[in-house]
């Protein structure tokens, strides 16, 4: 069959499975170009990075460019954990999915450990079989990386009693206090919309907290801990997003920004508790904005983007996902010799600034007087629309170069 983007909602609801190994595949060739660029060595030639990472959340976006960059910069093994829908011979399966098998195949092919869990990464079960798959391994990890984006948690230690199943939590994106407004860009139409969202309530606020904050990697750390799988220096990092002043009523301000504080505190009490135990560390890495499958709907966030992207890719500063977090580990956390941990930078809330670029004064200052200007007529002028466009559609695996996207796909449970 040959495989078209089906787009309902600003949300494309299928998966091309060349073009998302084909993508898995460029990031890594980008990492493998940035190992040698900046001499990294491997452990087999002396390195001492991460030789061994978990990453929670690792098929697609942040967490896959952690994987990648782990294993292919800095030669480690890894597991990987994500809840993905399995293709078929004739039914797609989710991008991660396949994002997965294309990491697999390429980690086995370079002769590295790789361990991918298909579950619920919220549960004890999880817990216990990613600590049954570190032992085999070789027995700790040095690094886990926490990238969970899930809009729905489990909670493992409360069930109902009505059904005797796990209570089931679901996160919001709100403001809190206030209704909040603004355009939005329809990138497939090229036109402006506008989107509204009603305050949430203290029962929303508390639910996104329970899915979206610190409480589940504070599970993790503990459980990890108690099993005695935490190498000496242990360090773990959670990903964030604060963004410009004019999103902060829906973000930072709001629903979601209520979860991120609590993140940050947790990844502060980690941090002592780490110190203590391990001599490790924990941070909150605050990372650029990017396409997401939320971003094209919350008021705002899509047509800032959109600008944002144009000025950034004009002034050579644009990242995605995995140059973004290349940089954060070859200048943030292994900064010390031959790629050991080094002092890792942090601002005045002991967060790891990525964002920097982003949040430059003469980039926001830009990016306001491009938002001020924007209308339907002008919208090339001040929005990258095709950037934004291949954004969103690569990360379903469309619009991936080198993929001919007209020729017949035999299975869909395979990536060749």
């Amino acid at each position: 069959m040959v495989i078209t983007p089906k787009i309902r909602s600003s949300i494309c609801i299928n998966a091309h499975p060349i073009g998302c190994a084909k993508d898995t595949e460029r990031q890594i060739e980008y990492v493998k170009a940035q190992k040698q660029k900046r001499g990294i060595k491997q452990p087999q030639e002396g390195g001492k990075g991460p030789k061994t990472v978990l990453v929670l959340g690792c098929s697609t976006g942040y967490g896959l460019a952690s994987r990648i960059t782990a294993a292919f910069e800095y030669g480690a093994n890894t597991i990987g954990v994500s809840f993905e829908k399995e293709g078929s011979e004739t039914k797609g399966g989710t991008p991660g999915w396949y994002n997965n098998k294309a990491f697999d195949k390429a980690a086995q092919s370079a002769g590295l450990k790789s361990v991918t869990l298909n579950g619920d990464a919220y549960s004890n079960k999880m817990r216990a079989d990613v600590i049954e798959e570190i032992k085999k391994m070789g027995g700790k990890i040095d690094l886990l990386v926490y990238s969970l984006a899930s809009p729905v948690r489990n909670d493992p230690e409360k069930t109902d009693p009505a059904t005797g199943e796990p209570i089931m939590y679901r996160s919001v994106i709100k403001p809190i206090g206030q209704v909040y407004g603004g355009r939005c860009l329809d990138f497939m139409a090229e036109k402006l919309t506008e989107a509204s969202a009603e305050p949430a309530n203290q029962a929303e606020i508390d639910t996104t907290v329970k899915v979206m904050g610190g409480e589940d990697w504070q599970l993790w750390i503990d459980a990890l801990s108690a099993a005695g799988v935490l190498s000496q220096g242990f360090c773990t990092v959670a990903y964030s997003y604060i963004g410009p002043a004019l999103s902060h009523p829906i973000y930072r301000d709001g629903t979601i920004g209520q979860a991120k504080k609590h993140l940050e505190k947790t990844a502060r009490n980690l941090d002592e508790q780490l110190k203590k135990s391990v001599g490790g560390s924990a941070y909150v890495s605050v990372n650029k904005g990017l396409v997401t499958r939320s971003s094209a709907v919350i008021p705002i966030i899509s047509l800032y983007l959109s600008v944002l992207f144009k000025i950034m890719k004009a002034k050579g500063l644009h990242e995605g996902c995995i140059e973004q977090i290349e940089r954060l580990f070859a200048e943030r956390l292994y900064t010390g010799t031959d790629g050991a941990m080094g002092t890792v930078p942090v601002d005045e809330e002991k967060r790891i600034r990525i964002d920097d670029w982003e949040l430059r004064d003469d980039i926001q200052a830009e990016a306001e007087k491009s938002m001020a200007a924007v209308n339907e007529e002008n919208l090339r002028e001040y929005c990258d629309i095709e950037g934004y466009k291949h954004d969103f559609l690569v990360t379903n695996g469309f619009d991936v170069e080198g993929v001919d996207y007209e020729k017949d796909v035999a299975r869909m449970d395979v990536i060749e």
